[in-house]
């Protein structure tokens, strides 16, 4: 009986779970399953009032902090969204034969909510996560969010957990959007149905280190990604095989772990969650997105900005060897912004580079930062405010 209660609970309206339980002849342990469910699926319309959350500001880290809220939306074998909704956050219920748990097709993207010194917010750039996921999803056979729909969860669920917005300089809002496929599946095949989910966690520095320069090992004997496969999509199938590398990395002392392209194993790609540059002169390098690198929006920005400070941006392949003479070399990504890198180890050498408050990367972080925060002009439209 509670199986079937739980299979048809999203086509009727919570209010009517306890007369359909009473004519269904349900024993009192049904009745409270009905009710727990109802409390996990039913969308409340009032948020706290509460200013801030009560909790460390000043000792944020990059892990997860339950919020309040998150928002699904689901997607049948029609192939269209039906109307999403926010929900308490909490665990999901999927079917053992869900295609992201048999066949790893699930997407997930990640941005930042900040909040300014007048207390408005705003998001940096959604457009390229919502246009990313939707090329993933089509790499993936998967149907996706319209842009517009995207942007709108990603605001609602922002606003349902205004209160843990960390406050100006404290650190974001990390939004995490995830498309999933959550019908049922035995044979190789699409997934039946799609949920999109979106969940939030308040966070600082993605480091340990903090600001400190990172310490990156190359990795000569695991690949991240090849020709061919779906490493320019953030597919959730990219992540799980990097562990076993990360945690050898950080076993030896390193911050991550740098990947070199699995053809050649000579040039190198990207970090496990960030893209990568070298910078020698007036001149900045990054690998050349084919395929095997995915194309960051944090990346995109970075390289926009650089060219309106007067620097040369090039794309291209980049042989490890490079690392040796460059000047500087640095991070970016949505979760670690902007990270200087104070070495690098390859095959047994150890380069390692000045760090300075002139480095290149430090005006292009405090350009980036100025535009997020208002407080350098944003030419481009990148600014999203929340109301």
């Amino acid at each position: 009986m509670i199986h079937k209660i739980t299979s048809i609970r999203n086509l009727i309206q919570p209010s009517a779970l306890s007369s359909l339980i009473s004519k269904l002849g349900a024993s009192s342990y049904a009745t409270q399953a009905a009710s727990s469910l109802q409390q996990a699926c039913e969308p409340s319309s009032a948020y706290s009032n509460d200013e801030y959350a009560d909790i460390d500001w000043n000792g944020l880290g990059f892990g997860v902090i339950p919020t309040d809220y998150m928002y699904i939306m689901k997607c049948p074998s029609d192939g269209y969204f039906q109307q999403g909704q926010l929900c308490r956050y909490g665990n999901i219920e999927l079917s053992p034969s869900a295609g992201v748990l048999n066949y790893g097709q699930g997407l997930f993207e990640g941005t930042k909510v900040y909040r300014k010194k007048d207390g408005g917010l705003y998001l940096f750039r959604p457009d390229q996560n919502a246009t990313r996921m939707q090329i993933g999803a089509e790499r993936m056979c998967m149907p996706s969010p319209s842009i517009e729909h995207f942007i709108n969860a990603v605001k609602q669920t922002a606003l349902a957990n205004r209160r843990w917005i960390p406050p100006p300089g404290k650190g974001s809002l990390y939004v995490r959007p995830l498309l999933i496929g959550t019908g049922p599946v035995l044979g190789l095949a699409p997934s039946p149905e799609y949920t999109f989910l979106v969940y939030a966690s308040p966070v600082g520095n993605y480091f340990k280190e903090g600001t400190a320069p990172i310490n990156l090992y190359v990795e000569g004997e695991f690949h991240r990604a090849s020709r061919g496969g779906a490493g320019g999509v953030k597919s959730i199938t990219n992540y799980a095989p990097v562990l076993k590398a990360i945690h050898r990395a950080k076993d030896r002392g390193f911050s991550d772990v740098l990947y070199l392209d699995s053809l050649n194993k000579k040039n190198i790609e990207e970090v496990s969650s960030c893209n990568i540059f070298i910078v020698k002169g007036n001149i900045l390098s990054t690998p050349a997105t084919n395929g095997t690198i995915l194309e960051g929006v944090t990346r995109k920005s970075i390289m926009e900005i650089a060219k309106d400070l007067g620097y040369q941006v090039e794309e291209r392949t980049i042989p490890a060897d490079d690392l040796i003479d460059a000047d500087e070399v640095f991070c970016t990504g949505t979760a670690v912004g902007v990270a200087a890198v104070g070495s690098i180890t390859y095959n047994g050498k150890r380069t390692e580079y000045e760090i300075s408050p002139d480095l290149v990367c430090k005006k292009l972080y405090s350009r980036l930062v100025g535009i997020q925060s208002g407080a350098v002009e944003d030419n481009r439209g990148w600014v999203v405010e929340i109301d």
